[in-house]
C-alpha cells in the first residue's frame, strides 16, 4: 500500500488541489493491477448471477449479452491526461499507477454498448429538455456540451463512483460537476445491490467505496472540488 500511496504523491506533488480541506480516507485499491484480470473477475465474481445495466436500469442473467459491456464511470481518458500519458497503452506501459486505476472495480459497472459509446468521456451534468434517446431509456445527450445526464435510478450509483475515484487517486472533476454529483448522491442513496457490490469488491480488491458507506462524506469531500 505504501508503494501505491507514494506513487500517487509522485505524480501529483505539483497539483495546486494538495491545499484543499481534509478528505475522508479511501484507500487505492493494490491487489488488481491489469484491466483483463480485473474483467474476468468483473463478470464471473462480482456479476456471476447477472445483474442491472447502469444506465438503461435493463436486467440480465448469468450468460453475458452481446449488447452489453463495461463501462469506467470516471472517463480513462481523463486519468490518461491527469498522468500525462501519449494514450491508454502508453499509461499501461508506462504508469504503474495508471494500471491500478483503471482495475478499480468500485469503477467498472456493466453499460449497454450503445449507451457507453454515446458517454464516451463526457462529463456529468444537467441536460436542458426532456429528450430520450433510445425509447424508454432515460439518458440524455448534448454532444454540443459534451454532457450526458443517466436517469435518476443511476445517479447516486454515478455519484459515488466518481467522487471515489477523485478522492482515491487524486483526480480532478469540477466544480459544477462535483455540485451535481453531490445532489445526485443526496437524492439517489445507496440500494441494497449497491452496498452487496461494495462488500463484495471488498472481498476480490480489498477496498471500499466509503461514499456508499457514509453517503454524507460527499458533502465535506466536494470543498476540494468546489
Amino acid at each position: 500500500m505504501a508503494n501505491v500511496l507514494k506513487l500517487i504523491h509522485m505524480s501529483l506533488k505539483s497539483n495546486p488541489q494538495s491545499s484543499s480541506p481534509p478528505l475522508p480516507r479511501s484507500l487505492p485499491q493494490q491487489e488488481i493491477n491489469s484491466y483483463q484480470k480485473a474483467i474476468r473477475l468483473f463478470w464471473k465474481e462480482l456479476y456471476a448471477t447477472g445483474g442491472k445495466a447502469i444506465y438503461s436500469q435493463q436486467q440480465f442473467g448469468p450468460v453475458k449479452p452481446d449488447w452489453i459491456n463495461i463501462e469506467h464511470i470516471f472517463p480513462m481518458a481523463w486519468v490518461v491526461n491527469a498522468l500525462k500519458c501519449k494514450d491508454r497503452r502508453d499509461c499501461r506501459y508506462n504508469k504503474k499507477l495508471f494500471n491500478f486505476i483503471e482495475s478499480d472495480l468500485h469503477n467498472l459497472y456493466p453499460s449497454r454498448r450503445d449507451l457507453n459509446m454515446l458517454r464516451a468521456s463526457h462529463r456529468f451534468g444537467k441536460v436542458k429538455g426532456e429528450l430520450r434517446l433510445f425509447g424508454s431509456f432515460d439518458f440524455k445527450l448534448d454532444n454540443k456540451r459534451r454532457i450526458v445526464e443517466p436517469a435518476p435510478a443511476s445517479q447516486g450509483e454515478v455519484a459515488r463512483s466518481m467522487y471515489h475515484m477523485a478522492t482515491t487517486y487524486k483526480l480532478k472533476i469540477f466544480a459544477k460537476q462535483a455540485e451535481t454529483l453531490a445532489y445526485w448522491n443526496k437524492v439517489d442513496q445507496p440500494s441494497k445491490e449497491e452496498k452487496r457490490r461494495n462488500d463484495l469488491i471488498e472481498e476480490l480488491q480489498g477496498t471500499r467505496n466509503i461514499f456508499i458507506d457514509d453517503p454524507k462524506a460527499i458533502e465535506r469531500a466536494k470543498k476540494r472540488f468546489i
